[in-house]
């Protein structure tokens, strides 16, 4: 008779030599990839998010083309006293420019002439208040954030010689600066993820080997799962380093960020799986090849099944047209391939050459090795599993309404959300170049932070929008238009609007001023108008990337059901059951969008949450939420064909109870680290993702599907042929 594939795998992978021959093959691929960079030493980060088709990015290049700049980059240097600048602060000023001119930093290209400048005529730049005032660097375009890191660090000592001062409180009565803009705000975060990353990691091993011991009370069995994660990682993240430096993807360092947790969330989840099924088996099974065998033939399929879903839910960001959405697509999938390979290739080896003494000091032996050691069987009871399994079989009507009535509760508050695409208002508040947006938000004009720029194309005609403009009641003032370089036709009006540039009722301005202009442009009898306006800088960059978030998540969102529900009915031969799992997470992602909703705003005082958080967090959470169903309801389908349907149902919550609750502990825990950081938006992914996984682990998973499995009957598997006993 022809073995099962799965149980050909076990019989290759848990043979004397081929467990050996599994790390051996495993151990190789680390020695190969010392040869490749870490993801982390990469240099060159693109983050490039919006494509040139947008209209602020095309509104860039015109201008680029017609309105050169070759200064470069620029670095804002926010000078501060909180009394007032005096004559002795701009001198300070003048000084640290005149040394600047004499000893440039390096990739400096252009600076000011502040220093030849009197001191009185600092005074037509500063604030009305006279507390601030913005002074520009420029550095060459396109130069790597570490290297522009390294100039800062100079001009700090430039700055600490002359007693300014760059780290204290801005309330102390001393000049102060703050670096700002473009090179400031590139230069803080990739600080900050490069100080997040290590601290994540260390948090994360701690968590999950803190939890490991609490869960199963074995010190070998906590350490192993650790191990093929390590096993795992040490493989995808040079291998992710040579896709970078071959410029195969794009290095996001919030990706591999987020990838680490996942790795280790995700990875942990899949040993368990493993494990937890293994060590049944051993109670039974005297011999730990054979019980392996039969583990990996048991278990195996769900795991791969699993796996695959997040890599293919995953895989779907790929399709996004904005850049961040896109450079999470590989790092993440691939990382959990290889992570799903490692636990069907290392954890069985190493499982078997250790042998029972892994779960040691409560070790799994069999009735007569019990008796022959004169050892007491360490079985679990399952006692809560059992009384759950009993609970959603005997009373699944009133377990369904319950727990819906509880997600729906949550999920009401959804459409309460505020979202914001300003990347600032991610980082946090002291950090310096956010200090610096501050205060010269605080101390001049909203609009003149960043300028709308209105690009048209007059085809000739003698055209004079600047009044017009003006009248418009969310414009604060236009400067005067410029007239292109290489085209007399197009024009360039630099508009500052009467409100915050970055907030969201300026973001709804864009479309506004499109439509008015358009009308503008007709009236002087210019046809087609709409062809003939581009709309740039920050204000239409931040609505381009709403709306392209938008585009993404009608795209992403039902791209990603339709591929997991066809492998859902590959792997179960079901419509119902492939059509109700979907909804039970979808549900769940809804509960914990408001869930985490209610916990940033009313407990952590968010004002408003990140543009991205709901495609992250559907993303992650209907693909891991899967998993957990997956591997239940396999358990499910397998009863059913010895037992009846209710005994099926409640076996099925009884045998993966445990280790689903123990995973989703693990899982929600390791999100939750993302918590700990400086950055709003990793805070804000973790908290939304870890209510997820718990709501999945501790109310989907044992409740609401297994209560509408015992409602359907033998419709839950319908059309498959498995509701049929001894299939």
């Amino acid at each position: 008779m022809k073995k099962h594939p799965l149980e050909q795998w076990g019989s290759m992978v848990t043979s004397k030599k081929g467990r050996f021959l599994a790390l051996a093959f495993w151990i190789s691929l680390v020695v190969l990839s010392f040869a490749w960079p870490q993801i982390n030493s990469i240099k060159s980060e693109s983050g490039k998010n919006l494509p040139e088709s947008e209209m602020s990015q095309q509104a860039a290049t015109i201008i680029a083309e017609q309105f050169p700049n070759d200064a470069g980059t620029p670095l804002l240097l926010v000078w501060h006293r909180d009394s007032g600048l005096t004559t002795d602060d701009f001198v300070a000023i003048q000084k640290v420019y005149g040394e600047l001119k004499a000893k440039p930093l390096a990739n400096q290209t252009v600076i000011p002439p502040y220093d030849k400048m009197p001191p009185q005529a600092f005074l037509a730049s500063a604030s009305d208040n006279g507390t601030t005032i913005v002074t520009p660097i420029f550095f060459e375009k396109g130069v790597a954030t570490d290297a522009l890191r390294e100039s800062l660090k100079i001009l700090t000592k430039t700055m600490d010689k002359n007693n300014i001062q760059i780290d204290k409180d801005l309330v102390s009565d001393n000049l102060h600066v703050r670096y700002s803009g473009p090179v400031g705000i590139a230069t803080d975060a990739v600080g900050l993820f490069s100080q997040a990353d290590v601290k994540l990691l260390i948090a994360t091993v701690l968590l999950v080997l803190v939890l490991l011991i609490i869960i199963y009370r074995s010190p070998l069995l906590a350490i192993i799962p650790l191990m093929v994660v390590a096993l795992a990682y040490v493989v995808i993240s040079p291998t992710l380093g040579f896709f970078a430096d071959h410029g195969w993807i794009d290095k996001d360092s919030q990706a591999v960020s987020i990838m680490t947790v996942l790795l280790f969330g995700a990875g942990t989840d899949y040993c368990l799986f493993l494990i937890s099924k293994y060590r049944e088996i051993l109670f039974h099974i005297e011999d730990k090849t054979t019980a392996m065998k039969l583990t990996i033939k048991e278990s195996g399929g769900a795991i791969m099944m699993s796996a695959l879903t997040v890599v293919i839910g995953l895989a779907t960001l790929s399709l996004a047209h904005y850049g961040a959405f896109q450079r999470f697509a590989i790092p993440f999938s691939f990382g959990v391939l290889v992570m799903g390979v490692a636990a069907l290739v290392v954890l069985p080896a190493i499982l078997v050459i250790i042998g029972r003494v892994a779960f040691f000091p409560f070790i799994p032996r069999t009735e007569d090795m019990a008796y022959k050691k004169g050892k007491k069987q360490h079985k679990p009871t399952h006692k809560i599993s059992r009384t759950i399994g009993r609970t959603v079989t005997h009373k699944p009507w009133v377990v369904i309404v319950v727990t819906l009535l509880f997600l729906g509760g949550l999920a009401a508050f959804v459409p309460r959300i505020q979202y914001t695409f300003d990347l600032l208002s991610s980082f946090p508040e002291n950090m310096p170049s956010r200090e610096g947006f501050n205060l010269i938000e605080e101390n001049f004009s909203p609009g003149e932070l960043a300028p709308v720029q209105l690009v048209i194309d007059t085809e000739g005609i003698d055209i004079h929008l600047q009044q017009q403009l003006a009248e418009i009641s969310y414009i604060d003032s236009v400067a005067d238009s410029r007239i292109g370089e290489k085209n007399n036709a197009i024009q360039l009006y630099e508009i500052s609007l009467n409100a915050n540039p970055y907030a969201k009722e300026s973001l709804a301005h864009i479309p506004e001023l499109k439509a008015a202009v358009i009308k503008m442009l007709e009236d002087e009898g210019i046809k087609s108008a709409d062809k003939h306006i581009w709309i740039g800088g920050e204000t239409a960059s931040q609505y381009d990337t709403q709306q392209l978030t938008v585009r993404d998540e009608t795209v992403i969102m039902p791209t990603m059901i339709a591929l997991i529900a066809l492998l859902l009915f590959i792997y179960l031969r079901s419509v119902t059951a492939t059509v109700y799992l979907l909804a039970t997470v979808i549900i769940s992602y809804f509960g914990a969008l408001g869930a985490g909703w209610l916990i940033l705003h009313y407990v952590m005082g968010a004002d408003a949450i990140s543009g991205a958080i709901p495609l992250y967090a559907f993303v992650f959470l209907v693909a891991l939420g899967e998993d957990y169903n997956i591997f239940m309801i396999s358990e499910i389908w397998k009863k059913r064909r010895t037992v009846d349907h209710l005994t099926a149902i409640e076996e099925g919550v009884v045998r993966t109870g445990s280790v689903i609750t123990s995973a989703g502990l693990i899982l929600a825990g390791t999100f939750a680290v993302l918590a700990t950081l400086p950055i709003q938006v990793l805070v804000q992914f973790g908290v939304v993702t870890a209510i997820g996984v718990l709501l999945d682990t501790f109310i989907v998973r044992p409740l609401l599907v297994p209560a509408i499995t015992t409602v359907l009957g033998k419709y839950a598997f319908w059309p498959g042929a498995l509701f049929k006993k001894n299939d």
